[in-house]
């Protein structure tokens, strides 16, 4: 598993606030109920103070510290009329770990600071000096390790392929692989190692790996393919990728008026590389994020010549790949199987 400090990384406590799959079963696990307030669980300052077992001043001083984030997983100061509202619900409730003293600090505030449980769970993942809060960063780790696993049916080395646009992405890309090496193998003279050597060339233009590295990372097995583990977008950019090269060689081809040998072929290549990474810029950085944030939460792979590229994974993507929206590849070609046949037919 690769290691993961919350306490000193943003990217990975967002990582953590943004799952929304997992945040459900961390919630019943930790056992510390909030109060339900605007469809959410609440807590006081009062209350984290006693579950994370610290003084006053160090959430004030995380407060201090770390306001925008904080205030992005939740946190807020209310007062007027939603304060007397929350102070109603608060008041009247039966909590068992609710005190009498997170009463107190509630009934005499005229302005009072309340925390989402995602900002709950990101005082936790702040607060490095508090042994509950180590604990916590600890039940988070192995929570959303098992979801993820599960929710996943055991397999998320292809989780990309329960997402809803993957099976089309594929099929396009299925195409334009097929116009690729078909230059390759018009275009360049005959020589065992072209294919491999030019699609390794893709992918370290593009991901910085060859497809051994990435094997490797990825744990695949010898005859598992590098291709079938690609996100959607990864797919289309490696498809455009060579797509424009094959148009390339056949520029070449026309120009010399006869086959390039495969160091013509590499020379070529290299030289296009330059001009695509002009080109493309936008999208190749895209896939280079998608690709390493992705892999570091989804299949706890890092890609080390990627690094710079993580930023943490959105709501949004947690909802692609294991929402409702989202399947096994076999049940999406079972729905998709009238599709398929009507392109036999064409």
């Amino acid at each position: 598993m690769t290691k993961k400090d919350l306490t000193n990384s943003i990217v990975e406590r967002k990582n953590v606030i943004n799952n929304t799959i997992a945040l459900p079963e961390i919630y019943k696990a930790i056992g510390f109920a909030g109060i339900m307030f605007e469809k959410k669980y609440r807590f006081t300052k009062s209350q984290l103070e006693n579950f994370y077992e610290v003084e006053s001043r160090t959430i004030e001083r995380l407060l201090s510290n770390h306001e925008e984030e904080l205030k992005e997983s939740g946190y807020e100061v209310i007062n007027s009329d939603r304060l007397r509202e929350f102070k109603q619900v608060a008041l009247s409730s039966n909590l068992s770990d609710f005190t009498q003293k997170d009463k107190d600090s509630i009934s005499t505030s005229p302005v009072l600071g309340i925390f989402t449980f995602k900002a709950f769970l990101n005082v936790g993942m702040l607060l490095a000096e508090s042994e509950r809060a180590r604990q916590v960063r600890s039940l988070i780790l192995d929570i959303i390790i098992d979801v993820l696993n599960q929710k996943a049916g055991g397999h998320t080395k292809f989780i990309n392929q329960r997402e809803e646009q993957y099976l089309l992405a594929a099929m396009d890309e299925f195409s334009y692989r097929e116009k690729f090496t078909n230059a390759i193998d018009k275009f360049i003279a005959k020589n065992s190692f072209k294919y491999s050597q030019l699609t390794d060339k893709v992918y370290k233009s593009i991901f910085k790996e060859d497809a051994q590295e990435y094997k490797k990372i990825l744990k695949l097995k010898v005859k598992e393919s590098v291709r079938s583990t690609f996100y959607s977008e990864i797919l289309r950019v490696v498809s455009d990728y060579e797509n424009a090269f094959a148009k390339e060689l056949e520029r070449a081809f026309e120009v010399k008026k006869e086959k390039l040998s495969l160091s013509e072929a590499h020379q070529l290549f290299n030289d296009f590389a330059v001009r695509a990474e002009d080109m493309m810029e936008a999208s190749i950085n895209d896939a280079r994020s998608k690709m390493a944030s992705r892999d570091l939460v989804f299949r706890d792979a890092l890609h080390t010549k990627l690094e710079e590229y993580v930023k943490e994974i959105s709501e949004d993507d947690f909802d692609k790949f294991f929402g409702e929206q989202s399947m096994a590849l076999e049940k999406r070609l079972e729905q998709n199987e009238d599709v398929f046949k009507r392109l036999k037919d064409r």
